[in-house]
């Protein structure tokens, strides 16, 4: 089914409200005026009770006159008609078949009673009046009956229904103008806000500095933070295209130079050089692309949604358990200590798993050449954990270590089987869990510190 527009939506919320409280209203006014035609009926049909009454007492049983019947008719709109009954039950004078009183009724003296019944086959209302005359002729007490058919009754009920019913629908009417012209006028700021965005160019995210009414603020807020969220992984992602693409150009030229020399290679021996030559230049160049992606995957996976309490000493344990079973074999010495209560750490396994193998990465190739010690510390105190990663090699010079978290930065020209990239993306993982990387200084070597918040903190 076709979904309703939203000015739709909102006519269709506010008018069918009001059709509900019109037809209760209708309903309302229809018994209102039912309660109203029939006081007002059974009061014209009490006074032509008494009326009758009264003539019948001066005249002394006498028929009215034909004359009074046609005016009783004529101001009530439908034909009277009547019985009066003396003492004992004594027909006195009028029509001797009247309507049937209902069983049980209890008629009091000087009190009309009032019913509804049928005669000659109409609806009547009838009512039945006990009253004492003291006429030489009549005296005692005398019983009037009085009905009349309902038709006019009925009319008046119908017209005053049809004219309530007739006002409610031009009000009805009335304010569904009002409505769609007034939501019309009042979402012209959104479709304004609509018109806006649409004619934007895909790459203008700038915020949206139009005035917008206040209903309408948090929605731009969400749309403005989401622009400069778009923005950021825009430069982003634009930023790791110009760098893969200059970092990767040079290897891959290379790459291509060599081969075209191997395929003029003169002899065997310099043939299988110059293949030897390529497998290290792609070698350096996978391991490139390797690092440039996870540089990537770092910053796509910055969610928190993805994070969650981890048992810090196990997935470190468990890393640093099998770097140490195969660098035993190199004579390099791996410890692993604990200092504090371990505590859980809020964060993305998968991302601490990838700062791990970096930081152990970095200190295999510039810190632990030729064998040396390696020691990781998980430092624990009340609300951080320090991941320490420390190695008894050269260490870095003072002047660099700030420089050493930069992308492609490299301390020495010596060793260019590295890229420059995995402290980068320590410092980038670190910073994405609300902590910090930093190099200090060291007696033995060189020295990493990864600041992480505790879970809860």
């Amino acid at each position: 089914m076709r979904r309703l527009s939203l000015r739709s939506r909102l006519f269709l919320l506010l008018i069918l409200p009001l059709v509900v409280i019109a037809g209760i209203a209708s309903y309302a006014r229809y018994e209102a005026a039912e309660r109203l035609s029939r006081s007002l009926y059974d009061n014209t049909l009490l006074a032509v009770a008494l009326t009758i009454s009264r003539d019948v007492a001066i005249s002394e049983g006498d028929v009215l006159t034909e004359q009074l019947l046609e005016e009783l008719t004529t101001a009530l709109g439908d034909p009277v008609y009547y019985r009066i009954t003396g003492p004992g039950g004594g027909f006195v004078t009028g029509y001797s078949d009247p309507p049937d009183v209902p069983d049980g009724s209890d008629i009091q003296s000087g009190k009309p009673f009032f019913f509804d019944s049928t005669y000659l086959g109409r609806q009547v209302r009838s009512v039945v009046l006990r009253e004492f005359l003291n006429q030489p002729r009549l005296q005692g007490w005398m019983t009037v009956e009085v009905w009349q058919t309902v038709s006019q009754r009925a009319a008046l009920s119908r017209e005053l229904l049809l004219q309530s019913v007739a006002l409610l629908t031009t009000v009805i009417l009335s304010a569904a103008v009002i409505l769609w012209f007034g939501i019309k006028l009042g979402l012209k700021p959104l479709l304004d806000l609509q018109n806006a965005i649409s004619l934007r160019t895909p790459d203008d995210l700038k915020p949206i500095r139009r005035w917008i009414p206040v209903e309408l603020r948090p929605l731009v807020e969400t749309t403005n933070s989401l622009f400069e969220r778009l923005s950021k992984a825009f430069e982003i992602r634009s930023a790791f295209i110009s760098d893969a693409a200059h970092q990767l150009r040079n290897p891959i030229a290379s790459i291509v130079t060599q081969a075209e020399a191997a395929v003029s290679s003169p002899d065997e021996s310099t043939l299988r050089q110059r293949v030897a030559s390529i497998a290290q230049s792609a070698r350096a160049t996978g391991r490139l692309t390797n690092q440039l992606l996870s540089l990537e995957r770092v910053r796509g996976r910055s969610l928190r949604a993805l994070f969650k309490d981890t048992d810090l000493v196990d997935l470190v344990s468990a890393k640093i358990r099998a770097f140490a079973e195969v660098q035993l074999m190199n004579n390099i010495s791996v410890g692993f200590e604990v200092d504090g209560v371990p505590k859980s750490v809020f964060c993305d396994p998968v991302m601490i798993d990838e700062l791990m193998a970096n930081l152990l990465d970095n200190a295999l190739r510039y810190g632990l050449r030729g064998g040396g010690e390696l020691v990781v510390r998980l430092a624990f105190s009340e609300d951080v954990v320090l991941v320490i990663v420390e190695d008894n090699g050269p260490g870095i010079d003072p002047d660099l270590r700030e420089r050493v978290f930069d992308r492609f930065f490299r301390a020495g020209l010596d060793f260019d089987d590295g890229c420059g990239l995995g402290l980068a993306i320590v410092a980038d993982i670190a910073e994405a869990h609300g902590g910090a990387a930093r190099c200090v200084p060291s007696v033995r070597g060189a020295r990493f510190e990864i600041r992480l918040p505790l879970a809860g903190h």
